[in-house]
């Protein structure tokens, strides 16, 4: 599949990429970014964390304010950034002009309802042409895969990982969306995206997805307790009872004093990226990561 490069900077001894392509799954092209980090001496593929952005991003908003290169080189670790829904003069987007909904907001599912099912394909954009097209221009190791994102970007890692068992090592999630069918942001866009409320809801859902019988080895989650969608659209205590209830590991992290921005996620991304590397690297020479350790 051809990969057109938009631009390419040194950075932390990798190389940090923009990256565009025709995607099949969305009709449009798609762009994202990828940080290689130092490559080892003999070759080995790398381990890769997938980071899915929030409502209003692009690849762009995590890849210039979030941090992660310094650790992604440290740990030897791909990170890519994807876009967060199709985009284009062609593309529907909220009918009524509002930033939560439609172009920017793509939700990582695939659409049934028209117009939005032409072009709105994320999931499949995400699980199938996305990784395909990666792993035929980087040194990605696919069976040392972990799923990171923020807010709308967080719904996705969970939902992903939970409907594809066994793709992700690990999981982890700042101020994730946790139960969008209990919520204003996300019962819009199920609706919209989806069609009327029913089963197939519970698909695209982490909290009735573990209740489902979903299940994760281990879940890293951060919120800031001065976010101010804490209450009404993020609603930690759901996955906190799903997965207490379904015995499901998990790492809650109130931050005092933090909110739903980049200053609060650049401040844990280190964090995250440790946790998924001690998964990602598990029975790895860590000497065989990156030059000079």
């Amino acid at each position: 599949m051809t990969l057109e490069t938009v631009s390419e900077a040194r950075s932390h001894g990798g190389v940090q990429g923009v990256y565009r392509h025709a995607s099949a799954a969305t009709g449009t092209d798609m762009t994202f970014s990828v940080f290689v980090p130092p490559q080892p001496e003999r070759g080995e593929p790398l381990p890769v964390l997938w980071y899915l952005s929030g409502l209003t991003c692009t690849h762009a908003n995590v890849t210039e304010k979030g941090e992660y290169r310094a650790a992604c080189a440290k740990h030897g670790i791909i990170f890519i950034a994807p876009d967060t829904s199709p985009r284009g003069d062609e593309v529907p987007d909220d009918p009524d002009g509002l930033w939560d909904f439609g172009q920017g907001a793509g939700f990582y599912l695939d659409a049934t309802q028209p117009p939005w099912d032409r072009h709105y394909n994320m999931a499949s954009y995400m699980i199938d042409e996305l990784p395909a097209l990666v792993a035929e221009h980087f040194p990605i190791d696919p069976l040392r895969q972990g799923i990171a994102g923020h807010s709308m970007g967080g719904h996705g890692a969970l939902t992903l990982a939970l409907k594809h068992p066994g793709r992700f090592r690990s999981v982890s999630a700042f101020a994730p969306i946790i139960a969008p069918m209990q919520v204003p942001w996300g019962r819009k866009a199920l609706r919209h995206y989806l069609g009327d409320e029913g089963a197939v809801w519970r698909a695209h859902d982490a909290v009735a997805l573990i209740e489902d019988g979903g299940r994760l080895d281990d879940l890293l989650i951060d919120v800031g307790e001065a976010d101010p969608f804490l209450e009404t659209e993020l609603r930690p205590d759901l996955i906190e009872a799903a997965c207490a209830g379904a015995g499901i590991p998990l790492t809650l992290r109130r931050q005092p004093g933090y909110d739903h921005s980049y200053y609060f996620i650049s401040t844990f991304m280190a964090d995250h990226v440790e946790w998924h590397a001690e998964r990602l690297t598990q029975g790895v020479d860590n000497r065989c990561l990156t030059r000079g350790a």
